[in-house]
């Protein structure tokens, strides 16, 4: 079953890719000056709105642009990057250095950045631009309520009580190396009350509704703004930290520098809390991704 599943994903993948390899010859496949410029995303809300903010800044600077969102996930987008089939997309240091490089965990964002743009220069001729402040790194989150009860604010106040907690997420959280093994190999051995292992879009009706204590998160949620969740502080600095930012190849840059200065300005904008807010505008009350982001930009001045 395993191996039938792999063929089936790996098929998708090859058909996207050969689906993207017959628009690459058409205008826009090039990198001079007047070229219209594809912005892609992978398949999941954040990517959507970061998409779409990345191509109406660009659009307002005047580019032509051609949107090729919902791509698919990591393997996918990167691999059209790479063959020229887009230009340019939204990725994260922590991704590109655990997922794509296949580095050691590390958790100075500074120097994940570095690393990340150096190697990705030497590798795939990719170009990373300016990191925006937020970071959709995992989490452990808590409602306000439970967390000042039982007077917990950082993961070691988490673990000095973790017999007295339940613990909701998903089911590879318990093996990932970023998950329970690697907060017991920071934080020391402890033993929750009890794991429920749940789907992604679960885990915070468990915590609001009392089942669980604890929900694994990531940092940009939209959840933990609309429900006034608590994120614990990992105040020994155990998870990688996930800060997104354009990646684009060298020649398209090269020949569109311009897209620098506007791409920068705008990441510079997006805190956590902005990224929250603006996940649970299309993931709770249903609105259109790209709709939340004119909205936004249109505040900040970004567009007219």
């Amino acid at each position: 079953m395993k191996q039938a599943i792999g063929r089936v994903l790996t098929g998708g993948v090859i058909l996207i890719l050969m689906l993207l390899s017959a628009c690459a010859g058409q205008p826009g496949g090039s990198a001079g000056g007047n070229a219209t410029i594809r912005v892609a995303s992978k398949d999941f809300t954040e990517q959507f709105i970061l998409g779409h903010m990345y191509a109406l800044v660009l659009e307002n600077a005047g580019f032509t642009v051609e949107r090729r969102l919902n791509l698919g996930g990591t393997p996918v987008v990167h691999e059209a990057l790479l063959n020229g089939q887009v230009d340019l997309y939204p990725e994260y240091t922590g991704t590109g250095l655990l997922t794509v490089l296949k580095q050691e965990v590390m958790s100075d964002p500074a120097a994940v950045y570095q690393t990340v743009n150096e190697m990705y220069r030497e590798q795939f001729d990719l170009v990373w631009l300016q990191p925006a402040p937020m970071n959709n790194t995992q989490a452990l989150a808590m409602t306000r309520a439970r967390a000042e009860d039982l007077g917990i604010r950082t993961i070691s106040d988490m673990v000095a009580r973790a017999g007295e907690l339940v613990m909701v997420g998903p089911p590879e959280f318990v093996e990932r190396e970023d998950g329970l093994p690697g907060i017991k190999a920071v934080y020391g051995d402890f033993e929750l009350r009890d794991y429920i292992a749940v789907d992604p879009g679960l885990r915070y009706q468990a915590l609001t509704s009392g089942e669980a204590d604890v929900a694994v998160a990531f940092g940009t949620d939209g959840e933990i703004a609309a429900f006034d969740l608590v994120v614990l502080e990992d105040d020994r600095n155990m998870f990688p930290p996930y800060q997104v930012a354009p990646v684009i190849r060298s020649e398209v840059l090269e020949a569109n520098p311009g897209i620098e200065d506007v791409l920068n300005d705008l990441s510079a904008r997006i805190t956590n809390e902005v990224m929250q807010s603006l996940n649970y505008e299309v993931s709770g009350n249903q609105r259109e991704p790209d709709e939340v982001a004119r909205e936004w930009l249109q505040q900040q001045g970004l567009i007219e």
